[in-house]
């Protein structure tokens, strides 16, 4: 292959390498979220991101677009149309449908999948990311709702944040139902009522009114400070138990294609980042795709992409800190055994150890260490072996210290 016919190393449009700094911040943000949400009692599961397509064209018209537009859909082998997951709710709903009489119910689970959109990329949204699922199963109880707020309080605090950092918005599908009614809306002007509240953020001020009052609805129907009964008893749970940062916007209504309560939204108030972060709602009737009696169920997606947008603009993105701890530099390839033997002792000794095979310089062997960002350097020549002492080098502040081979591991496994 000529070298005008070399492929590029450039990765597919919208999805993102992981080198070992994106690996390590990858790492972190799920096991964050894992001991976040299993102290409120969930368990995780997984499934397939192969899907078969009709899963997605089932949940009925209000979901086309992203049937049609969106989803990576293909014909396998077989002549079976399948996609590649874009959410993972259906996928839980199908799983929780095929168990329900082995389960126990109030079911608590999450999981941590990658799914994909075709969609333009931009900040916040790729089309392919990661996103934390977290969903209850067999409640209709208000404190069900509440709970998965605080759980989604409670993981914002887990990365670092405080409560002055993100707010929680809380909609209400009753209450627009309920405002359509009383404005007289018809089916099609409620769905461009939802529509236009969920773009409420993204125009000006004025022209939302216009629009409003076009539909036959006054701002004061949207603005007022009159919470629905369901809001405010969800508001005192959370207050109950220390989360104060809150409140009722009936702006929040996350489309509602398939949300039959309250919805939430976890907004970063952060100026450079002020947009919404996650959310979800309830769900009573999903399942019924599946099922004639269907589970109630609430729940949450996270993106891993806009959490770490959050962390970034506040500096809480976690240091990068290499797995390896000791880097072996052999000043002679037939030392190479010698020093496989000292490796050997440091990693049963719990020292994550690599070594050099002395087909490089000594001082070129460092520097891989140094680009490899290995805290500790150890110098393996003749006279380390005859004297069985050892110069233990920090790349961090370039002092060297002196032991024995069976002072090695004690000395690491302290620091």
């Amino acid at each position: 292959m000529s070298k005008k016919e070399k492929l590029s190393t450039e990765a597919y449009k919208g999805v993102r390498d992981f080198y070992p700094e994106d690996q390590a911040f990858f790492n972190y943000l799920v096991a964050t979220c894992r001991d976040a949400v299993q102290r409120f009692g969930y368990v995780e599961y997984h499934a397939s991101v192969l899907e078969p397509a009709e899963l997605y064209k089932a949940k009925g018209a209000e979901n086309e677009e992203m049937v049609n537009e969106q989803t990576y859909t293909f014909i396998d082998r077989g002549g079976r149309e399948v996609t590649l997951r874009p959410e993972m709710t259906p996928t839980v709903a199908r799983m929780v449908s095929g168990r329900r009489r082995e389960l126990g119910f109030p079911l608590r689970l999450f999981s941590i999948p990658n799914v994909f959109r075709y969609e333009r990329p931009q900040r916040g949204r790729l089309r392919e990311h990661w996103q934390l699922n977290v969903d209850l199963f067999g409640s209709k109880s208000l404190a069900s709702d509440a709970e998965l707020m605080m759980v989604a309080h409670d993981l914002m605090f887990a990365f670092g944040a405080k409560s002055s950092d993100f707010v929680i918005k809380i909609g209400s599908r009753a209450f627009l139902d309920e405002l359509a009614l009383r404005h007289g809306l018809s089916p099609e002007s409620s769905r461009a009522l939802v529509a236009l509240l969920d773009r409420r953020g993204k125009m000006p001020a004025e022209e939302f009114e216009v629009k409003l009052e076009v539909l036959g609805v006054p701002l004061s129907s949207i603005s007022g400070n009159e919470e629905p009964e369901e809001v405010t008893q969800v508001l005192q749970l959370l207050e109950d138990v220390g989360v104060g940062n809150a409140h009722f916007d009936p702006s929040i209504v996350r489309g509602f294609n398939y949300y039959t309560g309250l919805v939430f939204e976890v907004y970063d108030t952060h100026p450079e980042n002020n947009r919404a972060l996650f959310g979800g709602g309830r769900y009573d009737n999903l399942t019924a795709l599946f099922d004639d009696e269907s589970i109630s169920g609430v729940g949450f997606g996270m993106g891993d992409v806009t959490i770490r947008d959050f962390l970034a603009v506040r500096d809480l993105l976690p240091p990068y800190i290499p797995p390896t701890k000791v880097y072996l530099v052999v000043t002679d390839a037939e030392l190479v055994p010698f020093a496989l033997g000292i490796a050997h002792e440091l990693r049963t000794g719990r020292v994550n150890t690599a070594v050099d095979f002395a087909d490089r310089k000594l001082g070129d062997q460092i520097k891989a260490a140094t680009k490899h960002k290995i805290p500790f350097v150890i110098v393996v020549g003749e006279d380390e072996q005859r004297s069985g002492e050892f110069k233990v080098r920090s790349l961090d502040t370039g002092k060297e210290v002196s032991l024995r081979r069976d002072e090695l591991v004690g000395y690491f496994t302290t620091r």
